[in-house]
């Protein structure tokens, strides 16, 4: 299985949650742009607060987002950076719950990707 594309450098983080589309559900966060190089994968990157809770409570939630990441890759379409911001706790949650959130708002990132491409293909 090939190794997941992720954004990793703070510039890119910023650039992302600063110029993109954002879209909020109970417990997340999706900030999305179009990546500056658009034949690439669809990058993951992710912010877990400490208000989230201690080291092993973000780095339990960080799994849960690639798995589900990974589990919904027809959300997220080649060419697309997505910083996904954890609002809340996910300790209760397990990845159906997650990926069952994600696919809620599934119209959403639809219609605000769709945005995200609109200027360019004008």
């Amino acid at each position: 299985m090939p190794r997941q594309a992720r954004v990793r450098k703070r510039p890119d983080f910023l650039a992302i949650q600063s110029g993109g589309r954002r879209i909020t559900t109970a417990h997340f966060v999706f900030a999305m742009k179009l990546s500056p190089e658009p034949g690439v994968s669809a990058r993951l990157g992710i912010t877990a607060s400490r208000k989230i809770g201690n080291a092993v409570v973000r780095n339990r939630a960080k799994r849960l987002i690639r798995e589900a990441f990974r589990a919904t890759r027809v959300l997220w379409p080649a060419g697309l950076d997505v910083v996904v911001l954890v609002r809340r706790s996910l300790s209760a949650l397990n990845l159906d719950a997650v990926v069952a959130e994600w696919q809620a708002a599934a119209s959403q990132l639809a219609r605000a990707t769709r945005a995200l491409s609109g200027p360019l293909s004008k």
